[in-house]
């Protein structure tokens, strides 16, 4: 029998992704992507209407979630027969790749976070054995004051298929804008669902310093990714300087917590339902 043959390059596959410098801590990721920003520019554009805006909803997230699968999945050494194994005993690609058997969860939360959840669970479903990925339902919706201010966020209805013991726990989520949809996400799961994540991710195209302030403080093993941060409402002196050196500065929400620069109510935009 043929010699098992190992190339060393593929014997441990490191990755991370490109990002900004920050100071928001290591669970932060604000990818540095310019083709993923032109189409999340785009989106956001006014005057983007359907379909292009699921189209581009899509691409953005496929973007998003290959960084966030590449970086935060298992991997495992594997031994895959090519087609070349019908000439040579060598025809064998060894190396490190994604453990397929890996759990995971997707937490679809409507009405914003439904289409990217359908495309991380559809993602997910190439990469991972497909026995092993689920996708939950959870019914939100913001909760405001006399003025209009969020509150928090109500929770309307859920259907979770399961435990998720063990498993990767994926939020997708488009704007990031205060955390307490996150909040009550995982509010949820903790109350009402057996076992612990093996970890939790959320995912988002757009986060502000208010969002990330909340989250970093209430929910410190959250691993959040997101295409952008926005902190438009912050002052000339702040923008300067390298976010997250002036956190308590930073301002990405106007009054009633929408993102500035952001792209408007996304779930708004998406479902052509302005209620």
């Amino acid at each position: 029998m043929a010699a098992e043959v190992q190339d060393t390059q593929w014997a441990q596959v490191s990755y991370r992704a490109c990002e900004i410098e920050h100071r928001y801590g290591t669970n932060v990721h604000i990818l540095h992507d310019p083709l993923a920003l032109t189409l999340l520019a785009r989106l956001c554009q006014k005057g983007t209407v359907q379909p292009e805006v699921n189209n581009l909803v899509r691409e953005t997230y496929r973007a998003l979630v290959h960084e966030v699968l590449a970086s935060e999945l298992p991997r495992r050494s594997v031994a895959v027969p090519t087609r070349m194994i019908d000439h040579t005993p060598r025809g064998v690609w060894r190396g490190e790749a994604i453990a397929a058997e890996t759990p995971a969860v997707v937490v679809a939360v409507a009405r914003a976070g439904l289409l990217p959840s359908q495309v991380t669970y559809d993602f997910l479903n190439q990469v991972l054995q497909p026995e092993g990925v689920r996708q939950d339902h959870l019914v939100l919706g913001r909760q405001t004051d006399e003025a209009g201010r969020v509150t928090g966020a109500a929770m309307y209805g859920s259907k979770i298929g399961g435990p998720i013991d063990g498993a990767v726990l994926l939020i997708p989520d488009p704007m990031g804008a205060t955390g307490s949809t996150v909040s009550k996400v995982l509010g949820h799961y903790r109350d009402e669902v057996h076992g612990h994540a093996l970890k939790v991710c959320a995912l988002h195209l757009i986060v502000t310093p208010e969002y990330l302030r909340h989250v970093t403080r209430n929910h410190p093993e959250v691993k959040v990714y997101a295409l952008r941060l926005d902190r438009g409402l912050s002052t000339p002196e702040v923008l300067a300087t390298m976010p997250g050196s002036r956190w308590s500065e930073e301002r990405g929400l106007t009054d009633n917590q929408y993102i500035v620069p952001g792209g408007g109510g996304l779930g708004e935009v998406m479902n052509n339902s302005y209620v």
